[in-house]
C-alpha cells in the first residue's frame, strides 16, 4: 500500500475536535520550552495544515510542507526558529538525511520538535506493538536514537516525554 493510500484512510479533518486536541497536546509539550519563535515550519503536515493554523493562533508565522499533499510549498532558502514534525519520521526511508536537512533549515539556537512513537527495545513487545503493524512505518526510534542524531548534527536533546515527543535545539 502506498503512503498516500494509507494516509487517506485517516479521518483527519481540521474541524475535528479530537484531531485538534491531538495537536494541542504536542504544542502543550513544545511551546513552553521554546519561548515565542517568530516563525515555524510544519514538516510533513499531511492533507491539512491544522498544526500550522494552531501555531499561527499562538502568534507564530508557520509554513507547511508535505511531500504528498503540499510538495511545492518548501522554500529551500528559508530558515526557521522552530520546525515541528508529527508522525512523520517513522515513514522516512532516509531519516538521518531528513534530520540533517531539517537541522540545516534552523537558525542557530532553533528548535526541532518531533513526535513519533518510541519503541521499548524489547523484541517481544515490538513484535506485538500496534505501531509497527502499519506497513508504511519503516523505521522506529527511541530517545537515545534522537540523542545520537542530535550529537551528529550539532544539536542537543532538551526534553522528551518518554512516549512519543522529543525537543532538540541546534547549538549556537
Amino acid at each position: 500500500m502506498t503512503q498516500k493510500k494509507r494516509y487517506n484512510l485517516h479521518e483527519n479533518h481540521e474541524n475535528d475536535v479530537g484531531y485538534k486536541a491531538y495537536f494541542q497536546r504536542f504544542l502543550d509539550f513544545t511551546l513552553p520550552l521554546v519561548g515565542q519563535p517568530v516563525n515555524a515550519l510544519d514538516f510533513g503536515c499531511g492533507r491539512t495544515s491544522l498544526l500550522s493554523t494552531l501555531l499561527k493562533e499562538e502568534g507564530i508565522a508557520c509554513d507547511f510542507y508535505d511531500p504528498i499533499y503540499h510538495p511545492d510549498t518548501l522554500n529551500d532558502d528559508k530558515k526557521y526558529e522552530l520546525i515541528v514534525s508529527t508522525e512523520v519520521f517513522e515513514h522516512l526511508h532516509q531519516p538521518k538525511d531528513i534530520f540533517e536537512n531539517l537541522v540545516s533549515r534552523l537558525y542557530k539556537g532553533g528548535y526541532l520538535a518531533i513526535q513519533t512513537q518510541f519503541h521499548s527495545n524489547d523484541m517481544e513487545r515490538f513484535k506485538k506493538w500496534y505501531y509497527h503493524q502499519d506497513p508504511t512505518h519503516v523505521v522506529f526510534f527511541t530517545v537515545h536514537t534522537f540523542t545520537v542524531l542530535a550529537k551528529m548534527c550539532n544539536c542537543k536533546v532538551l526534553s522528551d516525554n518518554g512516549i512519543n515527543m522529543v525537543l532538540l535545539q541546534k547549538h549556537n
